[in-house]
């Protein structure tokens, strides 16, 4: 039977076009119908990735590759020859590709902020969109592909993201710096941040927008890091191109806050890297250079940044249109020349072949043909703003602590986003920092036994009930353990329950912890206490998952267990680094009911690294234990499935509050009896297919629910547990 076109499937049929090419056409899709709910369908999808289904490495990873098969200094070996093994088509600057790789590695890590914990160098995402295209990083896609017969050799021993910090510390190294360390440890993923985290910018280095829709106070759109779209940090020729030092200072230091660093580390990181290398301008961008990576075409093959300029590469070679080197005489090799040439000239305005704004010395400093240093403005800055030139002229005057200040803030660059030095791997790892929230030793201690833990619950559950005899037990056990382990960023692995740092500034006075439903001061003088009287085996952060657990037990009469992994430590305020630890602070914790609609809710989930049925059991089972806010229940404290059940009875109508900030449910056969009260974070649970969808899964097994809900639960309270094992599942089995 022949089929007639009408009778073909709407969405895959082939059509020829003008040209005769073959064409698939591609249907209406939901986001054309509906985009709002489907902007929240996609944000939940965000929340399934990089999950067991998307990694090809289906036995072992790259943390025990590199702990138990790596012959590290063997790749050193092999990174070091490739560095002078110059390569006819990217030939290196200088017969050597140090510069080279210290720029990717720098721009790897450069993206990292401290606002969401985002970007660095961890997950090895300059290798996908948007970061392998962005115009800051033009030409590294070369760099990945000369490591690549290196990451071929070594295999699942090193991942991308370690292999290219790596690359960058063999690069000093081999030029002559003594780094201050290197740590493995980093996890490929499979696929991009797709999610937007990047800036509602539509077109490339536009610069206005994220300033004007910056918060009050601030210069750029919180939690964005750089001035631009597609740039790391700012524009190096100067706010919107303006050849201002003094703006570009400001801008400087406003975007290396935002990415972790102080004054002293920011000098010391510009210094130290454009004591390397060169810029690239040799002809006008817009006239020779083509597509980025992922917008170039298929026989390609993912290089971009076309350069029809001559050779296109080599002496010829466009990047940032910027050209020249800061240190002419050693561009390959480590020493003080980038801070001499700066103050032991005056410098003039000029512009570069490619028509950019750079400066360079009023007066000839070559005895030969080398063409003179160049500065930048961003460098320039480091001279002409009060405070970094206080810096860099002490650096100037005092090598070896330029030196060492370089080598530490380059150490904190490459590994800030790895997480705490539990996760830090290999044999050149130094000392714990500051940054890296460290734990003092494990005390020694005995193995708390199951008898023991009984016996501290009860202790527990008696305190708390006789201290706090008006409030739901349940409810403060649940809800501090909650604040405690809640903290966790999976974005750079900061927070968590080790250390009850809850107890410590700045958490302690976080508005968050200290709600009607929460006496936090009060609740951790009574862990105080109790640790003193059982301080030979337990420590108080683990005293307060234990009480958590304990809660939740309570909640459920004691008919089934909630499993607990013993062996955190409890940090000190001097290993707290208070300003540090204030981005952490939630502005907002749906999860305990606080303001908060429902995209508030699933970025909380993704710094927890739940997917959406933990999420949603989690929300479900806060809510009816007390924690922040009950809802939904008629026996708060007790664990059930109730918030569910009651959410989609159809015999419930829902409306607006007259405040709108809250949603009223009636009974349908008495419109006048309020029956609950909701926010958006609740009913969007009902109303969205696919929250609905998992909702009505815990709706109608009670069993199921409360099993999940301990597995979530017990997820999030071990989600910093570095000290014991690296993957969830592995921790499940030791419970």
């Amino acid at each position: 039977m022949t089929s007639s076109s009408s009778d073909q499937c709407p969405v895959m049929r082939k059509k020829n076009d003008n040209n005769n090419n073959n064409k698939t056409i591609s249907g209406t899709k939901n986001r054309d119908w509906w985009p709002e709910n489907q902007r929240l369908y996609e944000s939940i999808c965000q929340l399934s990735q990089h999950n067991e289904k998307t990694n090809p490495i289906l036995n072992g990873d790259y943390r025990t590759g590199f702990t138990t098969k790596l012959n590290y200094y063997e790749l050193k070996k092999d990174i070091r020859l490739l560095l002078t093994d110059s390569q006819s088509w990217w030939p290196a600057d200088y017969g050597h590709y140090g510069p080279f790789f210290i720029r990717m590695a720098w721009h790897s890590s450069g993206t990292y902020r401290i606002q969401d914990g985002r970007g660095g160098a961890g997950t090895g995402q300059l290798r996908f969109a948007p970061l392998n295209s962005w115009p800051d990083n033009g030409n590294l896609d070369k760099a990945r592909r000369l490591l690549w017969p290196i990451k071929q050799k070594y295999g699942l021993k090193i991942s991308w993201a370690d292999l290219m910090i790596l690359a960058g510390n063999v690069a000093l190294e081999d030029m002559g710096f003594q780094t201050f360390g290197y740590a493995g440890g980093r996890e490929d993923v499979w696929e991009p941040e797709d999610d937007g985290v990047w800036g509602r910018e539509t077109k490339w280095l536009s610069d206005d927008q994220r300033r004007e829709n910056a918060a009050a106070g601030c210069d750029i759109e919180g939690p964005l890091g750089a001035v631009q779209m597609g740039l790391i940090y700012v524009n190096p020729e100067g706010p919107r191109g303006n050849p201002d030092p003094l703006a570009s200072a400001h801008d400087i230091r406003e975007t290396f806050q935002r990415m972790a660093m102080n004054d002293e580390e920011t000098v010391a990181l510009i210094a130290g890297g454009h004591s390397f290398g060169k810029c690239h301008g040799a002809a006008p961008p817009d006239e020779h250079v083509g597509k980025e990576p992922e917008g170039a075409s298929i026989e390609r093959q993912g290089l971009g940044w076309d350069n029809t300029y001559k050779s296109g590469s080599g002496v010829h070679t466009i990047t940032s249109g910027l050209e020249g080197a800061w240190t002419p005489g050693s561009p390959t090799k480590w020493d003080h020349s980038y801070l001499t040439i700066l103050w032991e000239n005056d410098f003039v305005l000029t512009q570069s072949p490619a028509g950019a704004k750079q400066w360079e010395p009023s007066t000839d400093t070559n005895d030969g043909d080398q063409p003179p240093p160049i500065m930048l403005t961003s460098d320039l800055a480091l001279k002409e703003d009060p405070i970094y030139r206080r810096i860099s002229y002490h650096y100037y005057q005092n090598p070896d602590e330029f030196r060492l200040a370089f080598a530490k803030a380059w150490y904190k660059l490459t590994h800030r986003d790895l997480g705490p030095y539990e996760r830090c791997l290999g044999p050149e790892v130094p000392p714990p920092q500051l940054w890296q929230d460290p734990l003092p030793p494990s005390p020694k201690r005995g193995n708390i036994t199951i008898h023991q833990q009984e016996e501290l619950k009860r202790r527990i559950v008696q305190r708390f009930a006789s201290c706090f005899p008006t409030k739901n037990t349940t409810s403060i056990l649940v809800e501090l353990a909650w604040a405690s382990a809640s903290t966790y960023r999976h974005t750079d692995k900061r927070g968590g329950a080790n250390g009850a740092r809850i107890r410590l500034q700045p958490q302690i006075d976080w508005k968050i912890n200290n709600s009607t439903t929460l006496p936090l001061k009060q609740s951790l003088r009574l862990y105080g206490q109790i640790q003193n009287e059982y301080s030979s085996y337990i420590s108080i952060a683990d005293l307060i998952v234990l009480g958590g657990c304990a809660g939740i037990e309570e909640a459920l009469r004691k008919t089934m267990p909630v499993p607990f992994l013993p062996g955190r430590r409890d940090a000190t305020q001097e290993s707290t680094d208070i300003s540090s630890f204030g981005v952490l602070e939630p502005l907002s914790d749906v999860f305990r009911g606080s303001n908060g609609d429902e995209f508030d809710l699933i970025e909380k989930a993704k710094m927890l690294n739940l997917t959406a049925p933990e999420m949603t059991v989690l929300l479900g089972g806060l809510r009816v234990l007390g924690v922040g806010k009950s809802c939904f229940t008629h026996s708060v404290g007790m664990l059930t499935n109730d918030f569910f059940v009651n959410l989609l009875d159809m015999n419930t109508i829902w409306r607006k509050s007259k405040s709108n900030s809250s949603y009223e449910g009636y009974d349908r056969h008495n419109p006048h009896k309020l029956k609950w009260i909701g926010t958006r974070a609740d009913l969007i649970f009902g109303s969205h297919s696919v929250l609905r969808a998992l909702a009505e899964v815990y709706a109608q097994d009670n069993d199921l629910f409360v099993s999940e809900f301990i597995n979530a639960f017990t997820k999030v309270m071990n989600l910093d547990r570095f000290d014991i094992i690296d993957t969830t599942t592995t921790i499940r089995s030791r419970l």
